[in-house]
């Protein structure tokens, strides 16, 4: 590693890095003030795809919306791909404003993943100034669909599109540089919809309660055993139904979010989830009763029906990379080159997919600090950014290799 480090071109690259550490914060914020919220990465894309073009990359948006930058090697069959997601969790009337507080940027999506995306940028730029020449082509891209229910589309994307020309591949998500990912958590997510007859609160009271059945089954479900080991996790993260105070809602539908380490375990929380909420539905279901009407009437007891849906709105397959890794053994040298102490990791992120087809893949951070993840005050402070940008530029070259 210090040889490839000290090759004239190298180390160009890495001046470039410390020179450029600034432009590359305001390229972040720049970036972080397009709202893009998943099914919605257009326009952020769009603002990297110059920022890529302006760097030398042979730049192009394929019919997912990823946003691709290449930069071609003497070996077009093989293929480094580093890719940061261009979405965030944070609906499109967010306000995305940057603010300062002190060495900190506070912003919705400043962190998650304006890190990952700014890292690709000052990445694309140190590659172009320090002319280095590599035998595999590197791919820079921004890709769309990472959070939420956009169910890593545009990772998919990119493994499809690219096949067995990947040689590795490294995923820039949030700023630390102390862990490397290499572990892929599997997680399925669901949307359960319950459906009534609905009333008025006051004439039909006794029917049964759509959010009140959710309720009933969320309660169930919070008490099944969920173990350490696989480490395991569910979240119940959205909920919504009804249209007044005083109306019986005839739907309601909440969102949930199962995790493990362990494909097995997740079969069993999913199977969990479905009799919880279905406990939940017929329990509300039995407490319902008769009540008199506006004009003195009974309602009927068979209209005291509820409905129960599952719809799933997207699975993340489980990826572990073998400890014995050609990719795994450059992140380390890169690492002890560096003097950057990390740990081994495991998570969610565009890794995943690679992991699951076997194809070498981790996670990495950009550089810098951060907090507060999918919350409006999540900040970055770029104080240690060049740790990360270094990092990743001595593992890109080093994999893609060095041309003399």
């Amino acid at each position: 590693m210090g040889k490839i480090a000290e090759d004239s071109r190298c180390a160009r690259g890495l001046e470039s890095i410390d020179q450029n550490s600034g432009w590359v914060t305001e390229q972040q914020i720049r970036l972080t003030e397009i709202p893009s919220p998943e099914f919605n990465e257009a326009r952020r894309g769009e603002a990297l795809k110059e920022i890529f073009a302006a760097s030398g990359l042979k730049v192009r948006t394929d019919k997912t919306g990823n946003v691709i930058g290449e930069r071609s090697g003497t070996d077009a069959s093989s293929v480094i791909l580093l890719v940061a997601h261009l979405d965030t969790v944070f609906p499109a009337d967010t306000d995305v404003h940057v603010k300062r507080d002190g060495s900190r940027l506070v912003a919705p999506g400043i962190s998650d993943n304006g890190a990952g995306l700014a890292s690709l940028v000052g990445l694309a730029r140190a590659l172009s100034e320090s002319r280095v020449r590599t035998k595999k082509t590197i791919v820079l891209a921004g890709d769309v669909g990472e959070e939420g229910e956009g169910n890593l589309r545009g990772i998919r994307a990119l493994v499809e599109g690219y096949g067995s020309r990947l040689a590795a591949v490294i995923a820039v998500d949030g700023p630390s540089t102390d862990y490397i990912t290499t572990q892929g958590i599997a997680s399925r997510r669901f949307e359960v919809n319950v459906t009534g007859p609905g009333g008025h609160s006051w004439s039909d009271f006794g029917a049964p309660n759509p959010i009140t059945a959710i309720a009933r089954g969320i309660v169930r479900f919070s008490s099944v055993r969920i173990p350490d080991d696989p480490r395991s996790s569910y979240n119940f993260g959205v909920i919504e139904g009804g249209t007044s105070v005083n109306s019986i809602p005839a739907s309601a539908k909440v969102k949930v979010d199962l995790r493990s380490e362990d494909e097995s375990e997740l079969g069993r929380l999913e199977s969990a989830l479905r009799e919880a909420m279905l406990a939940g539905v017929k329990e509300e279901a039995q407490s319902a009763h008769p009540g008199p009407g506006a004009d003195g009437d009974y309602t009927q007891l068979n209209q005291f029906h509820l409905r129960l849906d599952f719809s799933p709105l997207g699975a993340r397959p489980a990826g572990k990379l073998p400890g014995d890794s050609p990719l795994l053994a450059t992140i380390r040298n890169v690492d002890s080159y560096l003097g950057n102490r990390s740990r081994l990791e495991r998570s969610s992120t565009d890794a995943n997919i690679p992991l699951s087809l076997g194809i070498p893949a981790v996670a990495l951070g950009g550089g810098g600090k951060g907090g507060g993840s999918h919350t409006l005050e999540e900040w970055y402070d770029p104080s240690g950014r060049e740790l990360g940008l270094k990092r990743l530029f001595l593992a890109a070259v080093a994999l893609a290799g060095l041309q003399p």
